[in-house]
């Protein structure tokens, strides 16, 4: 992978924290390639690409999703100033700090 944030995100998965979901998180890049994750039963499988049904997606710059990975940005104040747009299951994304936690 050629995305330095999603490769990080890899190495900071919480197997713990995602036990009993199933669900595909879609990340749309404004100024990089879209990915999604697959989360499903304490696994995660991340592909390049567009998810044909994703449970959630998210739309924003690598930066944004930097900054609310490492929580210089708060994800409901990027949400509320249109740094990042969600559709879908947008409760899934405030799973996101869980899932990949700042260690």
């Amino acid at each position: 992978m050629d995305n330095p944030i999603i490769d990080k995100l890899q190495q900071r998965f919480d197997a713990n924290a995602a036990a009993g979901m199933d669900d595909i998180f879609q990340f749309n890049f404004s100024d990089a390639d879209d990915y999604y994750l697959v989360v499903k039963d304490g696994s995660l499988d991340v592909q390049q690409g567009e998810h044909d049904d994703p449970s959630v997606t998210l739309a924003m710059t690598t930066d944004t999703l930097k900054g609310v990975m490492n929580g210089e940005i708060n994800g409901m104040t990027a949400f509320m100033t249109g740094k990042l747009k969600a559709t879908g299951n947008v409760m899934l994304a405030t799973k996101l700090t869980s899932l990949f936690p700042n260690r």
